[in-house]
């Protein structure tokens, strides 16, 4: 059971269901459903129910709230009326290398190669209230910045924190930046990603590369949290 945020956009279903059907192929046997925590339909309680047993993975690329709170609230009121059902709960999909790996995918494609030592990059997130949460964009991108010879690698957020993407790619335009190039560490489209292409575009940025979607590196990491999950054991669908 993958369990994205949801959108009003749908683009945003749209593309975990693309995702989810890249780890259908990989893996036929397992059966794959998706939920979603608000907007879209099935919720994570209707996804669950009528169900005995079920590994429930946050498509979501960091811990902050959506999985620290909405994932285990969601559960708490499943257990009420299913208190058979045994569940194996993953982790958040990131931090992880083959996100990273991802990124550079979707660079490439937009015509920057890894490394480019005349390129300064721009990873946004949505940003979050959760400072450790925007801690672990930051570095994240620290570590992009040391496996690879970008001019630089720096971290910007699209809500509830700075710098703002736009404001970042003007500081490093005026810091003597070649060119900057914005990478969302996004999952799926919508108005994050449509505001921020705009506005970084506006600010002088040359490229702004497509969310992570269904990259093959994202449905890898998804497997492997579902392997990881397994392993675990069963948790307790309140903790």
């Amino acid at each position: 059971m993958a369990v994205a945020h949801g959108s009003r956009d749908p683009r945003a279903a749209a593309t975990v269901e693309e995702l989810l059907d890249a780890v259908r192929r990989s893996r036929p046997e397992i059966p794959v459903r998706a939920a979603y925590l608000d907007h879209s339909a099935p919720t994570l309680s209707g996804a669950l129910s009528g169900l005995t047993e079920a590994a429930v993975l946050p498509l979501l690329l960091t811990e902050a709230y959506h999985s620290k709170v909405d994932i285990p609230g969601a559960l708490a009121e499943v257990a009420a009326r299913q208190p058979r059902l045994r569940v194996h709960r993953g982790t958040t999909l990131g931090p992880h290398p083959l996100l990273t790996d991802a990124l550079e995918r979707r660079l490439a494609e937009a015509g920057v190669p890894a490394g480019d030592p005349e390129t300064a990059v721009v990873l946004f997130s949505a940003g979050s209230s959760d400072r450790r949460a925007n801690a672990t964009v930051a570095a994240i991108a620290a570590d992009w910045a040391a496996r690879r010879g970008w001019w630089s690698v720096s971290a910007a957020y699209a809500s509830a924190a700075e710098p703002a993407p736009e404001q970042e790619v003007r500081r490093l335009l005026e810091a003597g930046a070649p060119r900057v190039v914005v990478s969302p560490y996004l999952l799926a489209p919508g108005y994050f990603a449509d505001r921020t292409r705009e506005r970084t575009l506006a600010a002088g940025a040359e490229i702004v590369a497509e969310v992570l979607g269904a990259a093959p590196e994202v449905a890898s990491v998804l497997l492997e949290r579902y392997g990881q999950a397994l392993e675990a054991g069963e948790r307790s669908i309140t903790a």
